[in-house]
């Protein structure tokens, strides 16, 4: 029997630390595709409590100091059990 509990546990403690990602593509412009990178991060609890207010392409291309267009919008998005981490990637010049 404590073994059984002992496994429960470890077992648990697994799934809560475990994640998966995804990225997507969100939005392609005729904008060249320069050598810059800019990220936009923020974590979202509970899937509608959102810790950073400014978490945009404009804050994501202001941080990759892009001065001309931005060519692409990537959304990273990794799930954990009771919160997400998003990542909004741009690239541009």
């Amino acid at each position: 029997m404590k073994n059984i509990i002992k496994i429960s546990k470890i077992v648990l403690a697994a799934g809560l630390i475990s994640s998966c990602s995804v990225t997507l593509p969100v939005a392609v412009s005729s904008a060249p595709v320069g050598d810059k990178t800019g990220v936009s991060k923020s974590t979202v609890i509970f899937g509608s409590i959102w810790l950073n207010k400014a978490y945009s392409a404009a804050e994501a291309a202001k941080n990759g100091k892009l001065t001309g267009g931005v060519a692409t919008i990537d959304e990273k998005t990794t799930n954990y059990v009771i919160f997400q981490k998003k990542e909004l990637i741009v690239t541009g010049n």
